[in-house]
């Protein structure tokens, strides 16, 4: 099963999805993004451009791959239009369970009955995705890391009925894209975020108690760990609400009260404070800016 040459579709012009979409086209795939919102999809570009800029000023790409890259990209906004002559659709919408099933069970109708259905899900059961459709062998995670063109890894999730050949075929695109793929299997929060969650919950309580404050929390797992991020900042990045989310899809599929969500976790997403993408959560963010602000609540 060889997906060189295939059209690929990405669904979400979201982070993800533009990402995604950036290093199949700079692999040299012909991708379409599907999404309702035209503005986003504007944006999807706009954010590709822009993060192509960035690999120029880097040495990375030269503007002539850019020009490649962007050619090989359309936008649309109809997703039978979308995905109609894909040999690969990875969905990157919204980490939200019914949202998912639905496009899922589009996704069967409209697709090509020999495409592989992949979903960039970070803890959704592999399993219950591909139950809706009618090709539950074909139906496979591609868990990306954010930045997409960046961060290496792409954890590639076996459901339980997921062809031996299709991971195949997945695990050598993903090498075809510059990434380091690592097969699980389909249980909650996969590898990635059934550890890495779990800490970031801690620190959160760590806090929570009064153990030590924002900075102190992150410096100890920055310097002491060789952590890149300490882990508020981190839950800041991934969105506090996708944080709380994946922590209940643990805590529900395990029924284990380790990974019951901090109580803190919960009030600053029912306030709002979802981290970058709000403005605030365990840090301010001053758009334009790279500076960072504990904030005022935590000092």
């Amino acid at each position: 099963m060889n997906l060189k040459g295939g059209v690929v579709s990405v669904i979400g012009a979201g982070t993800m999805g533009n990402g995604i979409a950036h290093v199949f086209a700079q692999a040299g795939f012909k991708v379409t993004i599907v999404d309702i919102s035209l503005a986003q999809l504007d944006k999807a570009l706009a954010n590709i451009t822009k993060n192509l800029d960035r690999q120029i000023a880097k040495g990375i790409t030269t503007e002539e791959q850019k020009k490649t890259t962007l050619a090989n990209i359309s936008i649309e906004s109809d997703l039978l239009d979308g995905v109609k002559d894909a040999a690969l659709i990875v969905e990157a919408a919204t980490e939200n369970v019914e949202l998912k099933l639905k496009i899922f069970e589009q996704l069967d109708n409209y697709a090509p009955k020999e495409a592989i259905l992949a979903t960039n899900t970070s803890s959704i059961s592999i399993t219950k995705i591909a139950a809706v459709t009618n090709r539950a062998g074909k139906v496979i995670g591609m868990h990306f890391m954010n930045p997409v063109p960046v961060m290496k890894l792409v954890e590639i999730i076996n459901g339980y009925a997921t062809k031996k050949e299709v991971t195949d075929a997945i695990v050598e695109l993903s090498k075809q894209l510059g990434k380091v793929p690592c097969v699980v299997n389909d249980y909650p929060g996969f590898i990635a975020n059934r550890i890495l969650m779990p800490m970031i919950n801690e620190a959160i309580y760590s806090l929570y108690e009064g153990v030590a404050g924002v900075e102190e929390i992150d410096t100890v797992m920055k310097l002491g760990m060789a952590h890149p991020m300490g882990p508020l900042q981190l839950a800041d990045f991934i969105g506090l609400d996708v944080c709380l989310s994946i922590l209940n899809v643990l805590h529900d599929g395990f029924g284990n009260p380790k990974y019951a969500p901090c109580p803190l976790l919960v009030n600053m997403v029912m306030a709002g404070k979802l981290g970058v993408k709000s403005g605030e959560g365990f840090y301010t963010y001053t758009p334009g800016s790279k500076e960072l602000v504990v904030s005022g609540r935590f000092k």
